[in-house]
């Protein structure tokens, strides 16, 4: 049983489930979790690469007399600052494979 094909009626009705199905359940569960990790773990290696590359491209435009702050930036923190999210994340949090989250 493949825990991403199954719904969430899989986690109710526990208690007449058999100790081997319970086990099965967690090492799907378990499984799943590894893979989300690594994907996190990527995507965290991705994010830093991008970071570094603006953090020297910033460098070395000041360096050569270029402005910091364009007005891209300033129009950027006017629509985070207008909209009032408060934690709330911008992106589907109910995604389940990786395409429906590679698509956001």
């Amino acid at each position: 049983m493949d825990f991403n094909d199954t719904n969430d009626d899989a986690l109710l009705d526990l208690e007449h489930k058999s100790n081997d199905v319970l086990r099965g359940l967690l090492d799907e569960l378990y499984a799943e979790e590894q893979r989300v990790s690594y994907r996190r773990r990527v995507l965290h290696g991705k994010i830093d690469i991008l970071r570094a590359e603006l953090v020297r491209r910033l460098k070395a435009g000041r360096e050569a007399g270029e402005d910091v702050i364009t007005g891209r930036d300033v129009d950027r923190l006017i629509e985070i600052l207008a909209n009032d999210l408060r934690g709330v994340s911008r992106f589907d949090v109910s995604a389940t494979t990786e395409d429906e989250i590679d698509e956001i």
